[in-house]
């Protein structure tokens, strides 16, 4: 972690649990969508621990839904396996075709 993304205080700033935490629910969420690009409705998150240096992992799992809207949550965990933020996630199905879209295409076609 590079300390420009600090705060004031000498931790990171919550933009950065915040885009990790939805970028993890969202691919959790999306493994369940083959056809459409689902966007994010709603998000809660929960600081546990500051992020002040080393490795953090973000992970992600659907929680519900299989249509249309699709509940996933996330955590942080630091080097030493311990958590440091939560989130859930709300997303919903798009008009937005993933085959569009690039790094969704399926190789060869």
């Amino acid at each position: 972690m590079d300390d420009r993304f600090y705060h004031a205080a000498g931790a990171a700033h919550g933009t950065i649990y915040f885009k990790m935490l939805d970028d993890a629910a969202f691919y959790a969420a999306n493994s369940l969508v083959s056809d459409r690009f689902l966007l994010t409705t709603g998000f809660n998150l929960h600081f546990t621990a500051p992020i002040r240096s080393g490795r953090i992992v973000a992970e992600g799992k659907w929680i519900s839904g299989k249509r249309r809207v699709f509940i996933a949550e996330s955590h942080l965990v630091d080097e030493y396996g311990e958590e440091i933020g939560r989130g859930t996630g709300t997303f919903m199905r798009s008009q937005i075709a993933l085959s569009g879209l690039p790094g969704y295409t399926v190789p060869g076609s």
